[in-house]
């Protein structure tokens, strides 16, 4: 994950269909995580002889039983059977990919509009539209809501897979750790897939336990069964390569992600990244303009706007942070709660008073450990310490080793005059050196200032 943008960390899996030749089922499969509390036992997960986990998951972001096919074949579709409820919750999951693809705000009315065609269909036990609607909220950041549907199709569909997937992305999102991973552990027990798998990487991830989480991605990576499992997969084992501060082990990953998926704009901002830690600087300038010409996510726009500011690139920084402006006065109108990037983006680039009030907004239905730290940056920056440390600390709590997080909480503990606290967390976010294009020069100066101060 990007160190300051955690998010969910993949749509929902699907039932799949039969499997292909040479893909066995899997027979009395036993997984057992414990998330949080024992060892993961990584031999429990049983392979095929090529190294896939059968049988074959559907791509992500299809409903359950959803057919393959593009949106067009699946509009096609729901004009031919008007009363088919699964032809509509296909087409709504379709657009909700499609918007988290493409950060359209549009695709994602078009998704409502079909779910809940879906649901006007059939109101009652369909389990493929409550798990699309809980994806939609999930999508747009709406938690609380989409807790309700998650649970709503966990009910009606207590043994999808895809529903607890839903569950847990919503549990995490909520801060509800403890419950995230059981809905984890019942998804993997339901269904040793890419996306379960993925999610309980995600899960010791946030705990800090990386080692583990790569392993358990590296079977979600075994597991793939189309380009979408596959990209995350690669994209998410190079963000951990970053994290352990091998950035030519991330580039190598993401290049062969993106030679099977050359148009996966995570995978171009996490190889800008890699290059950016490995000083090539135009090559992530163009690899960062490349995934925002796919979609301008904020997360691109920042990074690509704090690295040119970092080369004295005042125009060029400018630009990105103007659309940064003009994405958020959307946002504002809408409504809508204010995401960790458009939080740090105010404090570090404009008035920080004003982002500790987006920080408490969005903290009230998503209290997850990146807005955590956000709203710590934000009362750190408006010269609130002591309130910042408390969040600060929330924002470490689970033991993820973000970088971002240490180096924020780092600054925090040197204003209140804590500079061993502060030496600590220093050295922990440069076990990245180059984990920010900003923040990690500073962090550098103020580890040499505190080491140096009699």
């Amino acid at each position: 994950m990007h160190p300051d943008h955690t998010e969910p960390p993949a749509p929902t899996s699907t039932p799949p269909p039969a499997p292909s030749r040479g893909h066995r089922r899997l027979r009395n499969t036993a997984v057992t995580l414990a998330l949080g509390t024992a060892m993961f036992a990584v031999g429990a997960v049983m392979l095929t002889p090529d190294g896939t986990t059968a049988p074959r998951p559907a791509s992500h972001g299809q409903s359950a039983g959803a057919p393959r096919g593009s949106i067009e074949a699946l509009q096609a579709r729901a004009a031919r059977l008007p009363k088919d409820p699964g032809g509509w919750a296909a087409l709504g999951m379709a657009y909700v990919q499609q918007a988290r693809s493409t950060a359209d705000p549009a695709t994602y009315n078009r998704a409502e509009k079909a779910l809940r065609t879906s649901l006007t269909v059939q109101s009652a036990e369909n389990t493929d539209a409550e798990i699309g609607m809980g994806a939609l909220a999930a999508a747009r950041h709406d938690f609380p809501t989409a807790l309700r549907w998650a649970r709503k199709a966990t009910t009606s569909g207590p043994h999808s897979s895809s529903a607890y997937g839903v569950l847990a992305d919503a549990y995490t999102q909520l801060g509800r750790y403890e419950e995230a991973d059981e809905a984890v552990q019942k998804m993997v027990d339901l269904r040793p897939d890419a996306a379960s798998l993925a999610r309980a990487s995600y899960a010791f991830e946030l705990k800090g336990d990386t080692e583990r989480a790569r392993a358990l991605m590296r079977r979600s990576l075994a597991a793939a069964a189309t380009r979408a499992d596959t990209s995350f997969a690669h994209n998410v084992l190079a963000t951990l390569d970053l994290q352990d501060a091998d950035p030519r082990a991330a580039l190598a990953r993401t290049n062969t992600g993106l030679r099977a998926a050359p148009g996966d704009s995570a995978l171009l901002e996490t190889r800008a990244r890699a290059h950016m830690a490995l000083g090539n600087t135009a090559k992530a300038i163009a690899d960062y303009r490349a995934a925002i010409a796919i979609a301008p996510l904020p997360h691109y726009l920042l990074g690509l706007g704090e690295l040119e500011q970092s080369l004295g690139h005042r125009e060029q920084a400018e630009a990105q942070y103007t659309l940064l402006r003009a994405q958020d006065r959307i946002r504002e109108a809408a409504g809508d709660p204010a995401d960790t990037d458009a939080i740090l983006f105010e404090t570090d680039h404009g008035d920080p008073r004003r982002a500790v009030t987006m920080a408490e907004q969005t903290l009230r239905t998503r209290p997850f450990v990146a807005v955590h730290d956000a709203y710590a940056w934000a009362l750190h920056k408006a010269g609130r310490h002591k309130a910042a440390l408390v969040q600060a600390d929330k924002a470490l709590a689970t033991g993820t080793r973000s970088a971002l997080f240490h180096y924020h909480r780092a600054a925090i503990h040197h204003a209140l005059g804590d500079d061993e606290a502060a030496r600590r967390d220093l050295n922990e976010a440069l076990r990245e050196p180059e984990f920010h294009p900003l923040h990690a020069d500073a962090a550098r100066d103020l580890l040499q200032r505190i080491d140096t101060t009699p």
